[in-house]
């Protein structure tokens, strides 16, 4: 100790002393970057207090605001064979899954569950943007698949919160392979006369997008998600000419057809009860 930590009466050091505050403490909205308590934000569903901008959620946690009281029945993990490819880039394929999982504790992009919303029963698919980009492998379309078989056995609707970039290219063409798979998801719900519906979130783009993604009865987004195949970037260069302000968005898309309703995350489960109480009953 130096001879002024021993003068400096306690409380007044207290007021000068550095104090290490944790990381988690705090986040930035990413759209007006105001910081919000990271408390409140989940108290608020992951929507800034500020701008009312969505933030990006978890499968887990979009589970949890969507279900009656935060309580539902997980479907079990499909099997898959885990690199079927051997493929590697800067990364084994293996290791990007091993720490994905570990940041995600899940075992890919979706997980699906059953559950009710203001009393009515239905299966939801959500998708983690955390785990490689939402991104669209063997795994996610079984997922998919066994969400709607769930569904068509016990007679009741399908919700799917897609949130990702697109297939997996670590998995070639056996990710591809998950886009005539997911459209036979969509088909046996529509064969039993059973609706699927699909909330779009940002992002909602590649094969998804070319997929289930645009098959549902009823296609909902949330606010300001960007939505498409390619990004407007590549667009751009394809066709070489500038594209309007907005082309992407849940609004434009909204505002051109391509989307039913855009629907504030607060007001989701309301929508979406309403919505399977006029279809299903």
């Amino acid at each position: 100790m130096s001879w002024l930590t021993n003068l400096v009466p306690p409380k007044l050091r207290a007021l000068v002393q550095k104090v290490d505050v944790p990381d988690n403490l705090w986040s930035r909205c990413p759209s007006c970057g105001q910081m919000i308590f990271h408390r409140e934000l989940i108290e608020n569903q992951h929507v800034c207090h500020h701008c009312q901008h969505h933030l990006r959620i978890s499968a887990k946690e979009r589970l949890a605001i969507t279900f009656d009281e935060g309580k539902y029945n997980l479907l079990p993990s499909p099997k898959v064979v885990a690199d079927p490819l051997k493929f590697k880039d800067s990364k084994k394929y293996t290791d990007r899954l091993r720490d994905s999982r570990a940041k995600t504790n899940a075992d890919d992009a979706v997980l699906a569950a059953t559950g009710s919303i203001l009393g009515r029963g239905l299966v939801i698919a959500a998708f983690n943007f955390e785990f490689m980009g939402g991104s669209m492998g063997m795994a996610v379309g079984e997922s998919i698949l066994a969400a709607a078989k769930t569904a068509v056995e016990k007679n009741l609707p399908l919700v799917i919160f897609p949130s990702t970039g697109g297939a997996r290219m670590q998995e070639g063409i056996l990710s591809l392979m998950q886009l005539p798979r997911t459209v036979i998801a969509t088909t046996m719900m529509k064969e039993r006369r059973l609706p699927i519906i699909n909330v779009l979130c940002d992002p909602t783009t590649g094969g998804v997008s070319a997929s289930f993604a645009m098959l549902g009865d009823i296609t909902i987004a949330e606010p300001k998600a960007i939505i498409g195949f390619a990004g407007a970037r590549v667009i751009e260069e394809t066709i070489k000419q500038k594209l309007p302000e907005g082309f992407q968005t849940a609004e434009y898309l909204l505002e051109h057809g391509m989307v039913d309703i855009v629907c504030h995350r607060h007001k989701m489960r309301e929508t979406l009860s309403q919505i399977i109480g006029f279809i299903h009953g």
